[in-house]
């Protein structure tokens, strides 16, 4: 098949999870034969006019890679790009990364007579909690009726979770399909892992530095196991808004603490070998999406913590459950239990023989079900159907 993926507003390659998901189906696509073009961003924000009228085009891991540097809030700007790219590429079909502001994809796809798919990864109708919502509500709905004419006209829609399409369109075209890791790209450092004999062990954490991340959780159980004189390290791969909070919380033990800032991708591998535990302590009091819709986000970074053979702590909340089962891959704690928390960690690494078992659990599991490699293998079933190519 020919594809031509849209991910308007996401810098590609980044070291945002939307970067590493778009490059990741572009590249797993083309692995599996298929010639894909992806328009995506050089960096977030405003590139300037050439580059807006005219995206820079290059052959990259195996696939065609488009930069057009738009705001995400500007995406339907690049309509007149997505349409001369699809005329140019004569894609069987348009995957578009979904957007509030987005829908250039779709619209292409309309006007040439061709079958769109769109990927979801947050709600699309906000709840009335949110701001922008009220404002659409205040205005008629103008985004609300955006949304639901995109998810009409789309062949398709793939998502972690049906709840973040709206009740309005059709169950039958709504294919709940998890994100992944990238299994081959961690191969190495899982296969070199050994139980840990001797030192601090290490924590990592690993994303973007938000308060449903629960960073600052991971700040907290930290110092209460530090305080009873448990000796520990923990690395902060990431940053974001709760970055000063997070430093702030961890200066009285700072020795303990290393916050990485952001990490190309590429650099990923071998900053989880050095690692003992993955902790993803999500909370979901602070997103009134989360609290509306279910926890529908699909996290890379518990993909890849698995994926690297860590054993991972982490929120017991559907469908994470479902993904690290206590004391087969990790272990699960409640939502906001900071001391909860604490004694999961404590558990998970009291025994490295064990710790490691679950990290090869972990490694199975991630490799079974959780893998982008997987993940293409469904994509590229969905899209021969409603494509009609093989």
């Amino acid at each position: 098949m020919r594809i031509l993926y849209i991910a308007a507003g996401i810098p590609v390659p980044g070291t945002l999870g939307g970067s590493t998901h778009a490059y990741e189906v572009a590249r797993g696509l083309a692995q599996r034969g298929h010639t894909v073009h992806l328009l995506a961003s050089s960096h977030e924000g405003w590139g300037g006019l050439a580059p807006f009228m005219r995206p820079v085009s290059f052959a990259a891991d195996g696939f065609m890679l488009h930069q057009q540097d738009v705001p995400k809030a500007l995406s339907l700007l690049t309509v007149p790009t997505v349409l001369r790219l699809a005329r140019a590429v004569q894609p069987d079909l348009i995957i578009e990364r979904y957007y509030n502001f987005a829908g250039a994809g779709v619209v292409a796809a309309h006007t040439l007579g061709l079958p769109a798919l769109l990927e979801v990864n947050a709600l699309i109708v906000d709840p009335p909690e949110v701001a922008k919502r009220r404002l659409d509500d205040a205005f008629g709905g103008p985004l609300r009726r955006w949304a639901e004419w995109q998810c009409h006209h789309a062949a398709a829609i793939i998502t972690p979770l049906h709840t973040t399409v709206p009740a309005s369109i059709p169950r039958a075209k709504v294919i709940e399909l998890p994100w992944g890791a990238d299994v081959e790209r961690f191969a190495a450092v899982a296969a070199q892992r050994a139980p840990r004999h001797s030192g601090r062990p290490r924590i990592v954490f690993m994303g973007s530095f938000r308060a449903w991340h629960g960073v600052t959780d991971v700040i907290r159980a930290s110092l209460l196991l530090l305080a009873e004189g448990y000796d520990l390290e923990v690395m902060l791969l990431g940053d974001g808004p709760e970055r000063a909070a997070a430093e702030a919380l961890a200066a009285p033990r700072a020795s303990h603490f290393y916050f990485t800032g952001a990490v190309p991708y590429a650099q990923i591998p071998a900053l989880l070998a050095r690692a003992d535990l993955g902790v993803a302590p999500f909370t979901t009091a602070p997103h009134p999406a989360l609290r509306a819709a279910g926890f529908f986000w699909s996290p890379l970074k518990i993909y890849e913590y698995m994926a690297a053979g860590l054993p991972v702590v982490t929120t017991a909340i559907a469908p994470l459950t479902t993904v690290i089962r206590e004391g087969e891959e990790g272990a699960l704690f409640a939502e906001g239990d900071v001391a909860g928390f604490a004694t999961a960690i404590r558990h998970v690494l009291a025994d490295p023989m064990a710790a490691h078992a679950m990290g090869q659990r972990a490694r199975a599991r991630v490799v079974e079900h959780y893998s982008w490699q997987h993940h293409c293998a469904a994509l590229e079933k969905i899209s021969a159907g409603i494509s009609g190519k093989a």
